[in-house]
């Protein structure tokens, strides 16, 4: 039987005071409503960028070049659930190769939720590319429930451009040169009305994010496995001159997976 172990009424307000409190248990899987109301996106309309990954306990967030090998069942849930709440899953090219992107489904389990939020059957994939080096005859391209946006520079190859437009694409530009900015990438999404964001990585646009500023909440699965090896960390790319200070709102406990939810203050 699986075993959850939510940590209540957690403040972000006193971060010491709620790691002191005792977890409260309960002895039956989690219903998806539950951990819906349990990660729902704050109210106040601005963008919000949430990022879901998962960790080993010695740092690795790949194993043999994906993250399936290190997640778990329920692991699976939750990464259900964020992509059932949010608007936009936002996501790096590199990825998208590695994981074999496929556009976001609708669920019935979530319809009724996202309807009343005014959200559409399901959320949007946001492709981020400097490059714009992608198969733009995949499905993720041609055949989305909700169109596909490519958020890119504005000097990207303009052939490419051309490509992901003709592929049904809506192009997204997020920066003066070649790269993406990632401060505008977020209001580039919010302008659309896209506030509720999802980053599922990879590290390098995670990276990009943290040495930004802009993620407001890290979703953090801690595996209990050992890989050693050179696997990436849940975030890549150069350091920040001074590391930010997140706090921990809520842990979920199973099988030894830790689900853990940090914000900021």
């Amino acid at each position: 039987m699986r075993r959850l172990l939510p940590v209540t009424d957690l403040t972000i307000a006193d971060p010491e005071m709620a790691a002191g409190r005792t977890s409260a248990t309960s002895d039956r899987e989690w219903t998806l409503d539950e951990l819906a109301d349990a990660y729902a996106y704050p109210e106040g309309g601005r963008p919000w960028l949430r990022a879901n990954m998962v960790s080993t306990l010695d740092g690795a967030a790949q194993h043999d070049g994906r993250s399936q090998g290190i997640s778990s069942a329920t692991d699976m849930r939750i990464f259900g659930t964020l992509r059932g709440l949010a608007d936009v899953i936002v996501v790096g090219a590199e990825t998208v190769r590695l994981e074999g992107y496929r556009p976001a489904r609708a669920r019935d389990a979530f319809a009724a939720r996202r309807a009343a939020a005014g959200q559409g059957p399901a959320p949007a994939i946001a492709v981020v590319s400097a490059s714009l080096d992608l198969d733009f005859s995949l499905p993720l391209f041609v055949s989305p429930l909700v169109p596909t946006l490519v958020i890119t520079g504005a000097a990207a190859p303009s052939d490419r451009i051309h490509a992901a437009r003709d592929a049904g694409a809506e192009v997204l530009i997020a920066g003066d040169g070649a790269g993406v900015e990632p401060a505008r990438a977020v209001a580039e999404l919010g302008a659309r009305g896209l506030t509720r964001l999802l980053t599922e990585g990879g590290p390098r646009l995670l990276g990009q994010f943290v040495a930004a500023g802009v993620l407001d909440e890290l979703c953090l699965t801690v595996s209990p496995m050992l890989t050693a090896g050179d696997a990436q960390r849940i975030a890549g790319g150069p350091g920040v001159t001074l590391p930010e200070r997140f706090f921990l709102t809520s842990l979920l406990e199973e099988s030894g997976f830790l689900f853990t939810r940090y914000g900021k203050i």
